[in-house]
């Protein structure tokens, strides 16, 4: 009996979420490679692999501004914004914030109601749709309270407590020699976090999770409370919701209405919090200070320059290519078969992939800016003039950058072949079932003596799924495009896979005759090894001889190790600058300030704000373009609709991907704006850099919401609660 492939269609796994600030989409091209074995396996050690840049001036602000409540900028905010932030003040901005998954959110009025965006929603608002809705396309509004429809296996996170558990991690840590630190910090992260676990456990909706901050250089237990009955109060249309598409994403001016609302529920009742961000009566004005509470997923700031350069060159281009095969092959299969509810949940999985897909292309562009990386080069020399001037920290972290930088030069050395098993991980959306299976059964043909990870890999095997055939094939498709661009399409061992043939027949001969086609077939074939050895599936792996397998092998030793030695680098980082930075990102509550405001772009000045009048010259402008449609309730606005209210804004504040759903509040923690998006300025050098030049994270304005609520979805409901709730 097949299994099922439900969970094929689940929107993008967590890395997709950390992946996000973006550019225009490109055609990835990956690093040019020699084609002999011999030779890509020769490292020069004279010459580096790696692109150089000369430093430019940078800020203590390059690493951004994204603090955390622990270590809250009390002082800067005070100096900076004129205002006099105390401890109950950040108590109601953490308490009023909430996190969802891959997204944030907030409590908005005094009956649960939780405002989010549409795009970190649209999963839950396809899962609610009846027998004959689309409630995606279409959109969902609750006329009452028991219109509201529940959520199945979702959750709402509310950060309640907060303990500095560091002492507790880096004792344990320190008493063991330096190769068994890696282990002991991991064991010492799962025992702090089972026994605070277990001293809150009569709560019974307490989560505890242990935070690495300052990659290393502090830890911190989040304790939240998780309420687990959410259900569905309003979601626009999605062409509202995503006015513009692929097209405007990453951009601005903008005019999107990208808000959903859900309702948190306790003991079957809407639940009451104690703290939530009104939304504010007047909106926001040029100039105005502003403040972005969510949670940001991951960004790369305290990396080394290094580091970077080898992402830029290497890691981004190759993830670029196999994004766009991905996005190519899922398009191909629901052009196929677009009616099941399957595919309205690949839609969704197919718009996150193309948002990081663009998101990438920006990032490689901003990690060869010679303006950008300049700064962070001056950013590391710094640090290592710091560093120098203490002889205990010059000897315990000028190693570490230096030995950093090796690895890099290692890792470059290493590809095309090591970065040929991308999207292979087990039961992964992102390559075929049947390839899956033939590449740990190919890697586990080659293990000898070590029977216990044999055995690991045969218990993979055995837990792949099967995908719908028409799915599988195009997923092949895919795989073979996405060797041509890291080897060449000419290249002797894809000539050897392919044997002259187009890559559908390949992927078609691949299907028919391979014993891995199946969850079936795949358990009768590894009762007989030998058959199993000679698979067409095996063998295509098998063409690539050691490179493949040794050089990924390597490649995953190097990141292990790379990995210990930039958590201890996050030390050194934290003596010399303390919390006068924040941490990188880490997909927990953060507060980010800002200010509304302009830029210069594109040889004129974009506005602060947008209204409704632009979103309909957007849409009368491009006729007969999908990506700007109305819907058709939108398409004629009523008389009572004032189409000067502002509906999306620009601020200074620093976001990432996991910022999407967070509120914008003002100094009276009023809610002003939601925020969604960064434009192209912002895409590609967020993850590493704070550019707040022309950089601008982008939010939909309170005012917009209300007008459209008002005017466009008659929701008074949710109009007079929200309004009832600023008392």
């Amino acid at each position: 009996m097949m299994k099922s492939s439900s969970h094929l269609f689940t929107p993008i796994i967590a890395f997709l979420f950390l992946l996000t600030a973006c550019a225009t989409p490109q055609q990835a091209t990956v690093p040019a490679q020699e084609s002999s074995v011999q030779e890509s396996e020769v490292q020069d050690t004279t010459e580096t692999l790696l692109p150089e840049f000369e430093p430019v001036e940078s800020s203590i602000l390059d690493n951004g501004r994204m603090w955390t409540f622990e270590y809250a900028p009390v002082d800067y905010f005070a100096e900076t914004y004129e205002f006099d932030p105390d401890e109950a003040w950040f108590e109601h901005a953490r308490m009023s914030a909430v996190r969802i998954p891959g997204c944030s959110g907030s409590f908005v009025s005094d009956m649960g109601l939780v405002m989010t965006n549409h795009h970190c929603g649209r999963n839950q608002t396809t899962q609610i749709a009846l027998e004959g809705e689309n409630t995606l396309d279409n959109g969902f509004y609750a006329p009452t309270l028991s219109d509201e429809r529940k959520i199945e296996d979702y959750y709402v996170d509310q950060l309640v407590e907060i303990r500095d558990v560091t002492d507790r991690i880096l004792e344990e840590v320190d008493a063991v020699p330096a190769d068994m630190q890696a282990a002991a910090r991991q064991e010492a992260i799962n025992r702090v976090q089972a026994e605070i676990s277990e001293e809150v456990s009569d709560n019974g909706d307490r989560q505890v999770q242990v935070v690495s901050l300052f990659n290393g250089g502090r830890y911190s237990a989040y304790i939240f409370r998780r309420f687990t009955d959410i259900r569905m109060v309003m979601a626009p249309e999605l062409q509202i919701g995503y006015f513009g598409g692929d097209s405007d994403n990453f951009t601005y001016p903008r005019y999107n209405l990208d808000m959903t609302f859900f309702r948190v529920y306790v003991d079957d009742e809407p639940y009451e919090p104690e703290f939530y961000f009104p939304f504010a009566e007047d909106g926001v004005e040029e100039g105005d200070g502003v403040f972005m509470i969510g949670n940001p997923g991951r960004t790369t700031r305290l990396n080394t320059v290094a580091q970077l350069a080898y992402t830029g060159t290497y890691d981004l281009p190759f993830r670029t290519s196999l994004f766009t095969r991905i996005i190519e092959g899922l398009e191909a299969y629901f052009e196929y078969d677009s009616s099941t509810p399957e595919a309205q949940q690949l839609r969704n999985t197919i718009f996150g992939l193309k948002n990081s897909q663009k998101l990438m292309g920006g990032q490689i562009m901003a990690h060869n800016d010679e303006y950008l990386m300049g700064r962070r080069v001056d950013n590391e020399q710094n640090f290592i003039e710091a560093l120098n001037d203490s002889s205990e920290l010059r000897d315990t972290y000028i190693p570490i950058i230096e030995r950093i930088a090796e690895i890099q030069e290692e890792k470059a050395a290493l590809a095309p072949y090591s970065q040929l098993s991308l999207g292979l991980s087990p039961n992964s959306f992102a390559s075929a079932a049947l390839l899956q299976r033939a590449y740990l059964y190919a890697m586990m043909d080659r293990i000898e003596d070590d029977e216990e990870r044999k055995s690991a890999l045969m218990n993979q095997i055995q837990s792949i799924g099967d995908k719908p055939p028409y799915l599988e094939k195009q997923l092949i498709i895919s795989h073979l495009n996405f060797l041509a661009d890291g080897l060449g399409a000419d290249h002797p061992y894809l000539m050897e896979i392919t044997n002259g043939q187009d890559y559908e027949t390949v992927a078609d001969r691949l299907i028919e005759n391979s014993g891995f086609a199946s969850s079936e077939q795949t358990a009768v074939l590894l009762d007989n090894p030998e058959t199993a050895a000679s698979d067409p599936a095996v063998s295509y792996f098998r063409t690539f001889g050691d490179p493949l397998f040794e050089n990924s092998e390597r490649m995953r030793e190097l990141s292990q190790e790379e990995d210990e030695l930039q958590t201890r680098l996050g030390r050194g980082w934290f003596a010399v600058y303390g919390t006068s930075i924040p941490p990188d990102a880490t997909f927990s509550p953060r507060i980010q300030d800002g200010v509304v405001a302009g830029y210069e772009y594109n040889g004129t000045v974009a506005p602060a704000y947008t209204t409704f009048y632009g979103m309909y010259d957007r849409y009368h402008s491009h006729t007969d373009e999908s990506e700007w449609d109305l819907p058709e309730r939108w398409a004629t606005p009523t008389s009572t609709m004032d189409l000067s209210t502002p509906v999306n804004f620009v601020s200074t504040n620093d976001i990432i991907g996991g910022n999407s759903g967070s509120p914008v509040v003002n100094i009276n923690l009023e809610v002003v704006g939601l925020a969604f998006d960064g434009n192209v300025e912002s895409m590609g050098s967020s993850t590493f850099i704070l550019d707040d030049r022309s950089a601008r994270a982008v939010s939909v304005d309170v005012r917009g919401m209300l007008e459209a609520l008002r005017h466009v979805y008659d929701a008074s409901r949710i109009v007079e609660e929200l309004e009832s709730s600023r008392d």
